[in-house]
């Protein structure tokens, strides 16, 4: 090939690489971060995550990247707490904003800590689908790739998870 070509080509997969990084790698540190309990290990799993989907053939992976990344961070997150033999919940980071008055933040805080409550009562695997879902905003066919289900499947456990804290969530009120 003339090096050109390859130089073409070697730019054209750091841009694929450079956006990809730019849309899904704060994702992925909140997903990983859940899943090994430490962010400074969080990213290192997410630069893994990355560094395979250098090594990757981007045909294989083009047309499907969001539940790719999901299943090569999953996977790596799950070797690296194997390795330790431990895992420790990390608190959710806050999303920037400006909150009107005192009372308001408090509010906010004790409905948070009250639905994060209701959401550690569930069983692990619910627990997943709902950070799958509503944190880094896969669809039930990237959330079933990602973790092995069906996509009914995925769905009947996110609808009985969202059940059961909202039954938590109105009986706590």
């Amino acid at each position: 090939m003339p090096p050109e070509r390859h130089d073409d080509e070697t730019e054209a997969k750091r841009a694929w690489i450079a956006d990809a990084l730019a849309t899904h790698e704060r994702a992925l540190t909140i997903y990983a971060a859940r899943l090994v309990g430490e962010p400074e290990r969080a990213r290192d799993v997410v630069q893994e995550t990355f560094l395979r989907l250098w090594q990757a053939d981007r045909a294989e992976v083009d047309g499907h990247l969001t539940a790719w990344l999901f299943t090569v961070c999953r996977h790596r997150a799950f070797d690296v707490s194997k390795k330790e033999r431990r895992m420790l919940p990390v608190p959710n980071p806050e999303p920037s904003g400006v909150v009107a008055t005192p009372f308001d933040a408090l509010s906010r805080d004790q409905d948070r800590g009250r639905a994060l409550q209701a959401m550690e009562a569930l069983p692990e695997r619910q627990r997943e689908l709902l950070r799958l879902k509503f944190q880094a905003g896969l669809s039930y066919r990237e959330i079933a790739g990602v973790t092995g289900l069906s996509v009914t499947n995925v769905g009947y456990l996110l609808h009985t998870a969202l059940k059961a804290v909202r039954t938590q969530l109105g009986s706590a009120s």
